[in-house]
């Protein structure tokens, strides 16, 4: 059943391209680049453990234009207004089951969920980018989340990028008690004390980067780096203290191909 969720919400995210690009030079031949390897994350918010997962990336761009900078932890997102370092679109975001086999205790279930939402991003100046996402569970949590991010961009043209930048997470009450509550039911099936989530809307802190290096003219690495760090209800919380972990890491390696009639 996992696994049939997982293909689904990976055929779902390539239907929704993860990094679509503004349409510069109409008249400009296109290029594409596509990146697909694996990356390790945590297997539910607040796990102590991680999950392979598969790792897709996907730009376009227009005659001599650069490849967009998009971080890899952001959701799979479309632009419908790109201009003047200005962007703005429609974010799917994903979140993985918590099951009772994953937490190794007997307690509630939050099911696979699909997060639709909006995404923001803006050049503060050419080599600092803010980006914010708001996206709301569909099922699974129900709840609504939200990152904010800034990063530090390197880079020259497509031949390679290093982004690196903080990031806070911030979730509702619906959220936090779906991952990080604690029932009665819950806290006599699991032996850790009943918890009740409070008005702390950050539940992370923590640090991305994000890479790209072009080993020739077609073929590139992509990957990427990431830590969080739980703080208020989400740190608190027994099913983290006793069950999971505040630390949260994950990281991710892919092998990119660029073609088009714009690869020279």
């Amino acid at each position: 059943m996992q696994r049939s969720i997982l293909c689904a919400g990976v055929l779902l995210a390539l239907a929704v391209p993860a990094h679509a690009q503004s349409d510069e030079g109409e008249q400009a031949p296109r290029r594409y680049r596509i990146a697909i390897g694996a990356q390790a994350v945590p297997s539910y918010p607040g796990a102590d453990h991680n999950a392979v997962r598969p790792l897709f990336d996907f730009a376009t761009a227009r005659g001599d234009a650069q490849f967009k900078y998009e971080a890899a932890d952001e959701s799979p997102n479309i632009a419908v207004y790109d201009r003047n370092g200005f962007e703005a679109g429609i974010a799917v975001g994903f979140q993985s089951a918590r099951t009772r086999t994953r937490v190794g205790a007997d307690i509630s279930k939050v099911g696979f969920t699909v997060e639709p939402g909006v995404f923001a991003g803006y050049y503060l100046t050419p080599q600092v980018r803010a980006y914010g996402e708001l996206r709301k569970g569909a099922n699974g949590h129900d709840g609504v989340v939200s990152m904010l991010a800034l990063d530090y961009i390197q880079r020259d043209g497509d031949r390679w990028l290093l982004a690196v930048g903080p990031r806070v997470n911030l979730s509702d009450a619906k959220y936090r008690r779906a991952y990080f509550g604690v029932t009665q039911r819950d806290a006599t099936a699991a032996g850790i004390p009943v918890y009740r989530v409070g008005d702390n809307v950050v539940h992370s802190v923590g640090l991305a980067a994000t890479g790209l290096r072009q080993l020739t003219t077609r073929w590139g690495l992509y990957g990427y780096l990431g830590y969080e760090r739980l703080t208020g209800d989400a740190a608190r919380s027994p099913i983290t203290q006793r069950l999971g972990s505040k630390n949260q890491f994950s990281g991710g390696l892919g092998l990119s191909y660029t073609f088009g009639r714009g690869v020279r």
